[in-house]
């Protein structure tokens, strides 16, 4: 990830992250939630954002874990120089445990088969004791110990640990966000699940249970520690229609991605001019058109097509026609517009940006999609007053 110089010359294509608006999110998020243990899930690059500059800046702020899904990415962050605890949860068939113990990554783990895996490749490592939480599934029907199974894999867990093969570090579980009911109800199954680990003389130190929606919206479901994404990036994790008082700027967050793009091309057109494919835009008079070198590969949904908002020179328009692959058109009516302006898609609405849920809405999706989905043309650059 390249810092943002004024000397420099501004990328095409570009999502500046603003690195100062995530250490005060992580701070804020310490604030809200009140836990001991504040894990900042840094997966999927981050959420789009860049995983190493995101996990400097977190750590610095004052998270006391990085997540990540992938071995592979936690590998990647110690190679980034990234010394904070990191855990990874989500293993194949091939996951590699054995890199994960060279790098020092905590694993979280679903069965007594991954256990297994685990304390076989340490034995090639006599100074390694591989510390381990366990994944609950408490009612998502994904990745998980399923209940029937929790009775063998907390005995040979705590057999394990008894024989200095293994540290069990916690447990933790997902809930589904569906209704306060439903994600009470995953609580009472994970703490089922407590009951048991410890009936089997394990002392787990971190339970977790809550993602972002849930630190935010259930303070009950909070444990020992919380996992926070998506808050940690300055979006909500609630539906735009939901109560205002759950939006983020209600929780004092900051949004870090700004997207845009240089405008590439402008032309003055006729009325009736038809507009990108299928000429779902005709233009009704005549007027300007503006061509924005984002598209579908670049993370920009096809179905926002005639819909997602775009501001140029401090002001708003929408995209007319359909997006394509490598480009959109922006319909600017007589106002000036020049080659090498700026078209920002969203960003800090403070700013007078669009918001990245105008685009979710506009594409029928959720804000998580639009930020995680930014393709690896668009440059990711820093941003940072320090």
């Amino acid at each position: 990830m390249t810092p943002v110089s004024e000397h420099d010359e501004r990328p095409t294509r570009e999502a500046i992250i603003d690195l100062d608006a995530l250490r005060h999110n992580v701070r804020r998020l310490r604030e809200l939630t009140g836990v001991g243990e504040l894990i900042v899930v840094v997966k999927a690059d981050a959420y789009g954002h860049g995983a190493e500059a995101i996990a400097r800046a977190a750590v610095e702020a004052g998270a006391d874990r990085l997540g990540v899904a992938d071995i592979t990415e936690g590998v990647a962050l110690r190679a980034a120089g990234i010394t904070a605890p990191i855990l990874a949860w989500l293993h194949g068939p091939q996951a590699a445990f054995g890199a994960a113990l060279d790098a020092g990554i905590d694993l979280g783990l679903s069965s007594v088969a991954q256990l297994d895996r685990v304390i076989e490749a340490a034995r090639d490592r006599p100074s390694v004791v591989p510390v381990v939480q366990f994944k609950l599934e408490t009612g998502l029907s994904r990745n998980g110990a399923a209940e029937a199974d929790w009775p063998e894999l907390f005995q040979a867990a705590a057999a394990a640990e008894a024989a200095g093969l293994v540290r069990v570090d916690g447990l933790f579980s997902h809930v589904s966000n569906t209704s306060t009911d439903d994600d009470r109800a995953a609580a009472v199954r994970f703490e089922r699940g407590v009951a048991l680990a410890t009936e089997a003389g394990l002392a787990p130190r971190s339970l977790h249970l809550a993602a972002s929606a849930a630190a935010l919206g259930e303070p009950s479901l909070r444990y020992d520690a919380v996992r926070l994404g998506l808050a940690v990036y300055g979006l909500s994790p609630f539906e735009p229609t939901d109560d205002a008082g759950r939006s983020a700027d209600a929780f004092g967050l900051r949004p870090v991605m700004t997207l845009r793009a240089t405008v590439a091309a402008v032309r003055r057109v006729e009325p009736g001019a038809g507009v990108s494919y299928d000429y779902s835009y005709r233009t009704s008079t005549a007027t300007t058109l503006a061509l924005i070198p984002l598209g579908y590969a670049d993370g920009v949904p096809r179905s926002a097509s005639n819909a997602g908002p775009v501001m140029i020179n401090g002001r708003r328009y929408q995209v007319s026609g359909r997006i394509a692959m490598d480009q959109f058109v922006v319909d600017v009516g007589d106002d000036a517009v020049a080659v090498g302006d700026d078209a920002v898609l969203f960003g800090d609405p403070a700013s007078g940006a669009p918001r990245v849920e105008e685009w979710a809405e506009a594409a029928g999706t959720i804000n998580y999609e639009l930020v995680t989905r930014i393709g690896p043309r668009v440059v990711r650059t820093t941003r940072e007053r320090s």
